[in-house]
């Protein structure tokens, strides 16, 4: 089985290019079914945020990710399927009556804990884009499984958009209070709380 080899390998590179720190601030690293939801500044985001995970719970979480991206070589292919056992989902959806959600609504039904980008694309710039309405969906139709926020600090200047060499800086993933989805929350409502969340880490750093 050399796939957990290559996955031992990108993992320990992860740590050792960034120094990262995996700060448990609002929950301790439990072996329960979880929605690990992040700021996105890099394709390298979930890798991080894999590695910041203890090797048990590694193997019930599996990153969601575009399609488009990652089935475009075979390299990234191997990768996402095989060693990380990603979600992929159709971000260019081909039909109008297509739900981008069912590839990562059949994960959570098999059990799986996730990783989940709400911004939905990479954010260049400083703060948080708007979150996308997807997490609000699976908050609702698995509203048993925890969502855990996490600011992943800094991976955007260690490895900078078109830089080939990476940065000495150190990383941090920083790992909030773990919620759900309260009875009579709206979607905005539940959206907002959701993007707090997130940024309340995110000033803790500054």
């Amino acid at each position: 089985m050399l796939e957990p080899l290559v996955a031992t390998l990108i993992t320990s590179a992860a740590r050792t290019i960034t120094g990262a720190r995996s700060l448990w601030l609002g929950c301790a690293p439990q072996a329960v079914q979880r929605i690990y939801f992040a700021n996105h500044s890099s394709h390298g985001d979930f890798v991080l945020l894999w590695a910041s995970l203890p090797p048990a719970l590694r193997k019930m979480t599996r990153p969601v990710a575009g399609a488009d991206y990652w089935q475009t070589t075979p390299l990234r292919r191997y990768i996402i399927n095989r060693v990380f056992n990603g979600v992929l989902v159709d971000r260019e959806r081909k039909e109008p009556t297509d739900n981008p959600l069912l590839p990562i609504l059949d994960a959570l039904a098999n059990g799986d804990s996730l990783i989940i980008f709400p911004e939905g694309t990479r954010n260049l710039e400083e703060g948080l884009l708007p979150f996308k309405s997807g997490i609000y969906h699976l908050a609702k139709a698995y509203p048993e499984v925890e969502l855990v926020p996490v600011w992943i600090a800094n991976l955007n200047r260690v490895m900078p958009k078109g830089r080939f060499l990476p940065l000495p800086l150190l990383c941090t993933t920083r790992f909030g209070a773990a919620f759900t989805l309260e009875a009579d929350e709206s979607k905005e409502q539940f959206l907002q709380r959701s993007r707090a969340a997130l940024l309340d880490l995110a000033e803790e750093l500054a």
